[in-house]
């Protein structure tokens, strides 16, 4: 028996849960089922981890939101994490990854905001150098949150394929380790522990609506959920215009497409013209891929503020607009949707609650 994270052993064939009161349970069998050379054990190595720098979120079951669409909706709040959003998980992930000497010479990252926000905090945190390249599109409130947190920031071109070229010419020449946004297999693990969170709290899940962009989190989530029960139900949302896998799931392969205007800022960005992990990944565990309106995104997005109290970025709203849309189909399903993140402008939401 294996020790793997605080109150988990693993065997050949089972996870272990040792409760509050030193009970040992098992909890399932293991199937370490690879898909990109990846499976559950980089999952829990990654749970291991980051528990130093990461914690735990809350997973509510949302009254209001099942009320509506008559299933039992629940909502894993990872727009609680100091950062503000999920993508800490993966960071760290990868940066605690590093050798000592990778961590002198610097990393460096190209991000709509959320990956970037989570590099320059964990960056700040454990002393090492940090640059974040963006384009001209990300929010002025990402953009200031960057600099105070202490990371250079380049702002490069109009679009995320513009800031990566960049960040690779800055790789080439000073010799800095970039931290990919999603395309990366520590990055994708660290996003794949809220899965192993959400099977903590909810064993008996059913469906998971998940924000897609890159794929680094349904990936990640996605393969962690399946490996588990394969019957779980996985759902990609995302953006109308500009939803790049999504078009690249129809084409059969990794596209570019231009990007728009979005309220959900955060899934833009194309997959990269290498991408080793996430396309893979995302054709074999995603169920389904579905768009999302402008309209039923600000929907999602003014139904936290209004009933949760909280308020999310368009990102996290797409899920909930989603389910608000299609609410026929959810009875007697337990259902999770991933809030992934808070990161909004104050302007846009004021704007949206003129409208709404």
């Amino acid at each position: 028996m294996r020790h793997i994270a605080d109150n988990y052993e693993l065997t050949d064939n089972y996870i272990y849960i040792y409760t509050s009161v030193k009970v040992l349970k098992v909890v399932h069998e293991v199937e370490f089922v690879k898909i990109a050379g990846m499976n559950t054990q980089d999952i829990w190595r990654a749970k291991a981890r980051i528990q130093q720098v990461v914690e735990r979120t809350p997973l509510i079951y949302s009254e209001m939101l099942s009320s509506h669409t008559g299933g039992k909706v629940y909502l894993k709040l990872e727009n609680l994490h100091p950062t503000g959003a999920f993508k800490i998980r993966g960071a760290a992930n990868k940066i605690l990854s590093l050798s000592e000497d990778q961590k002198k010479k610097g990393i460096a990252t190209f991000s709509t905001g959320n990956h970037g926000i989570a590099v320059a905090y964990l960056a700040g945190r454990l002393g090492v150098p940090a640059t974040v390249c963006i384009s001209r599109r990300v929010p002025k409130e990402k953009v200031n949150k960057l600099k105070k947190l202490g990371a250079e920031v380049e702002i490069i071109g109009e679009n995320q394929d513009d800031a990566e070229k960049f960040c690779y010419e800055l790789e080439r020449e000073t010799g800095v380790t970039i931290i990919k946004p999603f395309d990366d297999r520590e990055v994708i693990a660290g996003q794949g522990t809220i899965g192993l969170e959400i099977l903590e709290q909810l064993p008996e899940i059913d469906q998971a609506v998940i924000p897609l962009s890159g794929g680094g989190l349904l990936s990640g989530i996605g393969l962690a959920l399946k490996s588990a029960y394969p019957s779980i139900a996985v759902t990609g949302v995302s953006m109308e215009k500009g939803a790049v896998m999504h078009e690249s799931l129809k084409q059969g392969r990794p596209v570019v497409l231009k990007e728009s205007d979005t309220l959900a800022d955060s899934l833009l960005g194309g997959l990269g013209p290498e991408n080793r992990y996430t396309f893979q990944m995302v054709r074999e565990l995603i169920d389904d891929s579905e768009l999302v309106s402008e309209t039923f995104i600000a929907k999602g997005i003014m139904f936290m503020l209004e009933y949760h109290k909280m308020a999310i970025e368009g990102a996290a709203g797409a899920g909930i607009g989603w389910l608000l849309h299609e609410k026929t189909q959810w009875k007697g399903k337990n259902v999770v949707v991933i809030v992934s993140g808070n990161n909004i402008d104050h302007s846009t939401i004021r704007s949206l609650m003129e409208r709404y």
